[in-house]
């Protein structure tokens, strides 16, 4: 079987699995929801063109007024669905699970992308402090009561994005950055940043209980815009790392034998690393920081369909989407809400010790 055909293959089965797992979440919470209700909502929110209309009028120079044509969107259903049930899934439980969806993908992409850069199946989207510059980002935001453009997500991206780039000049030299050093640079510069954490978390006073909901990981008051934003960014990212996924295999032989192939490693590295950690950020800087996602899913899909990046990064986004949107319908339908953070490394953890006792572990 071909690589292009196993990928569209095992694409095409985990976004079955995908959708499944999305409309069993909607009909999950305070009020039940029959899966086939659940269907049927969706089914009439999902819109599509069935005409063309001729509006307003666009003046051109010489040729004067000219008419405007505007798509027209339709639903081609029209089921019978109470109004509460439309209500409760279109607008308390679908934004949530949409965003769920969409960080797991991104945290499971960046997750692929480290793995491999790293050639060690023990690294995570916050290796090169991504996740702990976010943190900052979003705690001093609340502790100090800072008033910044896009409020509290818009720090930690900033602040993300610029703990990325600060690990990578430190790491390199002469135009080079050997992968142990950047290894190293971000270990220490996650340490230190949690001490810059812990520091705010002394002078937190009464907004504790907000920060420390944010660093356990959260999807709770998700928005349509943050789906939106979300939604927005991460194509393109997604589209630049699949279009690298054979330099990213190439690069699992060694530098030099990279370099041999034909590969521009230090360009390489550089569009692999500032690519994931700006995915890493944009996911973070909405949810908190949710660990295990990007860990344990690369690894497991890395079992199951190869080391291969051409299908393992797909296989792996679209099963990270799947496993984020499961562990938050867990988190969501207590009694109390639970931190997905909690959820994903109670799971994770366990499920990882056992691929380790009963598995050899396939390095990338």
């Amino acid at each position: 079987m071909s690589v292009r055909t196993r990928a569209t293959t095992w694409s095409l089965g985990l976004s079955g699995l995908l959708l499944l797992v999305v409309v069993a979440s909607a009909g999950i919470g305070a009020v039940t929801i029959p899966p086939r209700t659940v269907a049927a909502i969706l089914a009439d929110a999902l819109p599509v063109p069935v005409g063309v209309s001729l509006g307003g009028a666009t003046a051109l120079p010489v040729v004067g007024p000219v008419p405007t044509p505007t798509l027209e969107f339709a639903s081609p259903f029209e089921f019978a669905v109470p109004r509460p049930a439309r209500i409760i899934v279109l607008s308390v439980r679908l934004p949530r699970i949409l965003l769920a969806a969409l960080v797991g993908f991104a945290l499971a992409t960046a997750g692929t992308v480290m793995q491999g850069f790293f050639r060690n199946p023990m690294a995570d989207p916050s290796i090169v402090g991504v996740s702990s510059g976010a943190a900052v980002g979003a705690v001093a935001t609340i502790v100090l009561s800072l008033s910044i453009p896009f409020g509290m997500e818009g720090a930690a991206f900033v602040s993300a994005v610029v703990t990325a780039f600060v690990v990578y000049l430190i790491a390199t030299e002469g135009g080079r950055t050997p992968v142990a050093t950047l290894l190293l640079a971000g270990v220490a510069v996650q340490t230190f940043l949690g001490a810059v954490i812990s520091f705010l978390l002394l002078q937190s006073g009464e907004s504790l209980r907000q920060v420390v909901f944010w660093l356990m990981g959260h999807l709770a008051g998700a928005t349509w815009s943050e789906v939106g934003m979300l939604a927005f960014v991460l194509p393109l990212p997604f589209v630049l790392l699949v279009a690298h996924a054979r330099d990213l295999n190439v690069l699992l032989l060694g530098e030099e034998d990279a370099h041999a192939l034909g590969i521009e490693v230090e360009r390489t590295k550089q569009l692999l690393l500032a690519t994931a950690s700006v995915v890493t950020a944009a996911a973070v800087s909405v949810s908190g920081v949710i660990g295990f996602v990007g860990l344990v899913v690369p690894h497991m899909l890395r079992l199951l369909v190869g080391p291969d990046h051409r299908v393992l990064l797909p296989a792996s986004a679209l099963a990270g989407a799947s496993f984020l949107v499961a562990t938050d319908t867990v988190a969501r339908s207590g009694g109390a809400e639970i931190p997905v953070g909690v959820v994903t490394a109670a799971v994770g953890a366990p499920f990882f010790l056992y691929l380790l006792r009963t598995r050899e572990v396939r390095s990338p």
